[in-house]
């Protein structure tokens, strides 16, 4: 089926003689053969977003449809794979034709070629449904690649081997109700737009440790769960999304570049192949897909790059896997939308953007989720998405920011001003929020304990009476405030210096487990119980404040990961016999 263009715009082409295409058809475009999707159909008239440069097209050049909708392929061979946003290998590419991607270019997603040791898990005659796993791959040292049957099939296993495969060659054949034969291999396709089906969502119950105190303490978010991190140019928004991809508690990651800067993606490139998973001790790129689909790239490909990351991550999650999205960034991914609305001349909403900007975030959030997996097997799997969001200037009342707060369930606002003095992570603890706290209190009583949830909420009252007194002590200044609120803001600048604040360049401090979190935290608050204790009996506030284990407080959290339970008990008792000293010294006095 093919049809000729009448006018190109920029990334859009209108093609005319495709009355027998469909919308989200996959196209072949010009002499060069350049990859396109139908947006909207008009008659026997298509608009198309094509996923490459556009420049050199004309009038009169001919479409060609595939009659498929925009699909990636999932099989083994993904994970520390570099792909584009319409899932083209870009390593492959770089060998094909050299550096710079030429247009049209068509590479396999999955090596075809490479043979994998297949090792069957059910027997001939095995009766089995759609997402039964029928056998296994070891993929890298650390993911164990699920074979799993397609979600539209069931059936009777006739015949099933082990072996050295490659991806195409058939490893099963499954006989339909119907009584067909049907070859099954390790690769399968999905249309990235339409989510991969469950069979049931659960509630999430599980946190995500991400090693970052401000996160897992304050706002966490749990397994299945939705986050957004917006932020002002040079907040750290992109420094805090490494970080959740290095160390969350996940089995696999998929990290979306979609519409950053190229340097940004060179930095993840250069550093996940060298960094230890804390987990396995493994390469984190051995559990890593990224999808490389920076600013210099064709803009329409941004919009697909997300759809082609969650569709990846569905795949995994259908293994029963833990799997985390990160998109880097939604503004840009939404500026790609605004772009193509513009071109197809549709009524602009707010700010320019579509008036469907909602519905599509929407439809991309909704994605993530704890589930019951399909097949007959009791598989849990869960995906968990979060996305930055990149407003102009910081503003969080544009469009795309205001949208996404009305979606997710946690809200890390990173600051400017908490950036420029150094603070990092820059999430401001008066904007942020977690809707989650609720459902996860019952695993955090139970694992850490029901002191850990009740001192969150003391620093968190603690950190709002600073901003209080804060304003009394531009008024009137510090030395003016009772003892007892020179305490809380002592206690304040202890909870944001020597907890908040965290270095993503260090080893000891880039990662806290929860159970050293808890630690340090039950530290200062015990300091800040005691010091008010000794202030009640008289003791001078000034000498609470410069007792020397103060400063071994600040310097804990570089304590090695092995020595902290140890030091942390020193500390906490070398604290109480000062404080004690002081005390018994201020009765005396009075």
């Amino acid at each position: 089926m093919s049809g000729k263009i009448v006018k190109v715009s920029g990334p859009l082409v209108v093609a005319t003689g495709l009355s027998d295409a469909n919308m989200s058809d996959v196209v072949r475009v010009g002499p060069q053969h350049l990859i396109g999707e139908i947006l909207t159909m008009k008659g026997d008239s298509a608009s198309i977003q094509v996923y490459e440069e556009t420049s050199g097209l004309g009038p009169g050049a001919e479409v060609v449809t595939t009659g498929a909708p925009m699909s990636v392929e999932l099989g083994p061979g993904m994970i520390e794979g570099i792909y584009d946003g319409i899932q083209r290998p870009l390593e492959k590419i770089v060998e094909k034709v050299g550096a710079n991607i030429t247009r049209g270019v068509e590479v396999p997603a999955l090596d075809r070629e490479k043979k994998w040791e297949f090792t069957a898990s059910v027997e001939p005659g095995a009766k089995v449904t759609g997402g039964d796993v029928i056998g296994t791959v070891p993929e890298t040292a650390v993911v164990l690649h699920k074979i799993m049957v397609p979600p539209n099939l069931n059936g009777t296993i006739t015949d099933i081997r082990s072996g050295s495969f490659t991806v195409e060659e058939t490893v099963a054949t499954l006989r339909t109700d119907r009584g067909e034969d049907v070859p099954l291999t390790m690769v399968q396709k999905w249309p990235v737009r339409i989510g991969r089906p469950y069979k049931h969502k659960y509630p999430p119950k599980r946190p995500l440790c991400s090693g970052q105190r401000v996160i897992d303490t304050l706002f966490p978010i749990a397994k299945g769960g939705t986050a957004a991190v917006p932020g002002p140019f040079g907040s750290g928004k992109t420094v805090v999304q490494h970080q959740l991809a290095k160390w969350s508690d996940v089995d696999i990651v998929v990290y979306i570049g979609c519409g950053e800067r190229g340097n940004e993606m060179t930095d993840v490139l250069r550093e996940f192949p060298e960094l230890k998973d804390p987990r396995t001790g493994e390469s984190l790129m051995k559990r890593t897909v990224l999808i490389a689909n920076t600013s210099d790239m064709p803009v329409a490909a941004r919009e697909a790059s997300v759809y082609t990351g969650i569709t990846i991550a569905e795949y995994f999650r259908d293994m029963g896997y833990d799997v985390a999205v990160i998109a880097d960034s939604t503004s840009r991914w939404a500026e790609a939308l605004r772009e193509m609305s513009g071109r197809l001349e549709e009524m602009p909403g707010e700010e320019g953007y579509p008036a469907y900007l909602a519905s599509r975030l929407a439809q991309f959030y909704e994605r993530a989720g704890s589930v019951a997996c399909i097949g007959s097997d009791d598989r849990r799997g869960s995906l968990t998405a979060v996305g930055a969001v990149s407003p102009p200037g910081g503003d969080l009342s544009e469009p795309v920011a205001q949208a996404t707060m009305r979606i997710v369930k946690v809200f890390w606002a990173l600051d400017a001003s908490l950036a420029y003095k150094r603070h990092f992570p820059a999430i401001n603890w008066l904007n942020s929020y977690s809707l989650y706290l609720d459902s996860l209190k019952p695993w955090f009583d139970e694992n850490l304990g029901r002191q850990f949830l009740e001192d969150r909420g003391k620093a968190m009252g603690i950190l709002q009476q600073e901003a209080s007194l804060n304003e009394i002590v531009q008024l009137v200044g510090k030395d003016a405030l009772s003892p007892a609120d020179q305490l809380t803001l002592e206690t304040a600048r202890m909870v944001r210096e020597d907890f908040l604040q965290q270095n993503a360049f260090t080893d000891v401090d880039g990662y806290s487990s929860y159970d050293r979190q808890e630690k340090l935290l039950a530290m200062i608050l015990r300091y800040d119980h005691l010091c008010r204790e000794a202030i009640t009996k008289g003791a001078d506030a000034r000498k609470l404040f410069s007792i020397p284990s103060r400063e071994q407080i600040g310097r804990a959290k570089s304590v090695p990961v092995e020595e902290y339970p140890k030091v942390y008990e020193e500390i906490a008792a070398e604290m109480e016999q000062e404080i004690a000293a002081i005390a018994e010294e201020g009765g005396e006095d009075a």
